[in-house]
């Protein structure tokens, strides 16, 4: 009767760790096995099949059918259970192993896989570089017969040429109607360049105004386009933009400087800086081989009765001041 006693009281007097290794081990079969022979397995939670839903501390799921020994899953792992399993490891037997699949190792993992999961996501997101942001040279002209417009792309190919400048084309708001434009069979304007409005010119870091002389003065198409920038004058918000100018003539002494310095006007009253070339062009400004237009004030070409164009020397002038246009506007934004 004692050694019942002590058989059945046996788990409860050993240690908290000791007791839930005794349940999940051989202690808990033969506890099962003791109250299946006094008929009481149903309180235990056995079941048909020789399976186990409500034990103590861990979920014996499987049983094994013969010695004693068992099976059950704890903690996610199968572990043989007879002898020796208790809280005393039999020298017979072996050290269990754990699975790779192991729940602990998930849990006891340095970083958990959520964590690097967004940790990846994370730098996948990131931020792209910023892009370059060029400075803007604005070439705004008036050109009827196309003179004009050819320095104007040569001076956009010397803007473009200065690392972190970009040049803009752009043509001022046509006056003349269109019967009289025919009458005098000036060709369509080419529709690549867009038409620009006075508010726009506060985008540019620089400006570059293009026109044929009237008189020795800038074209009423041009001075109209000017006499539209007066909210502009008002609010001085072209105020310190460098500027220049280039211009068309018909004959020698047609304009090529007074078109230019008659301009000079206008940025004056707009508070703007006039950046003339000079003779930055070099000996090419001293050469008399042949005609040449453009002066210190700015590139020029002779049109005579309009079937001229421009020659390589003026085109070349054209390029030069773009470039230093450019190269100014980069000293003055970026010293």
């Amino acid at each position: 009767m004692f050694g019942v006693f002590m058989f059945a009281a046996f788990p409860f007097m050993l240690s908290q760790g000791c007791q839930r290794q005794w349940f999940d081990n051989g202690g808990q079969a033969a506890e099962v096995r003791r109250r299946q022979s006094d008929g009481r397995s149903g309180s235990t939670g056995l079941q048909s099949g020789g399976k186990v839903s409500m034990l103590p501390r861990t979920a014996v799921r499987q049983w094994g059918s013969g010695g004693g020994d068992s099976k059950a899953a704890v903690n996610g792992r199968s572990e043989d259970m007879g002898k020796g399993a208790g809280c005393v490891p039999s020298k017979k037997r072996p050290p269990a192993v754990r699975t790779e699949n192991s729940s602990s190792d998930v849990k006891n993992a340095p970083v958990a896989i959520e964590e690097r999961s967004v940790e990846i996501e994370t730098a996948n997101n990131a931020a792209p570089p910023p892009a370059e942001v060029k400075l803007k040279i604005f070439i705004v002209f008036y050109s009827m017969y196309g003179h004009v417009e050819s320095l104007a792309r040569r001076i956009k190919k010397g803007v473009d040429g200065i690392d972190g400048v970009e040049g803009f084309l752009y043509r001022v708001p046509e006056t003349l109607p269109h019967e009289v434009l025919e009458m005098m069979q000036v060709p369509p304007k080419n529709e690549d360049i867009p038409v620009i409005t006075a508010a726009e010119l506060t985008e540019a870091d620089g400006i570059l105004f293009g026109f044929p002389t009237r008189f020795g003065s800038m074209a009423a198409q041009m001075k109209a386009f000017f006499d539209s920038t007066g909210q502009l004058w008002k609010e001085q918000k072209l105020a310190g933009k460098p500027a220049g100018f280039f211009v068309s003539t018909g004959t020698q002494g047609g304009g090529q400087e007074t078109t230019a310095w008659t301009a000079i006007t206008q940025l004056a009253h707009h508070g703007m800086l006039f950046v003339p070339i000079g003779y930055t062009f070099g000996s090419n400004m001293f050469k008399m081989e042949e005609i040449r237009g453009g002066s210190p004030y700015g590139a020029g070409v002779y049109a005579g009765d309009g079937s001229r164009i421009a020659s390589e020397v003026e085109l070349a002038l054209a390029e030069h001041q773009g470039k230093y246009l450019a190269s100014t506007v980069k000293k003055m934004v970026q010293p």
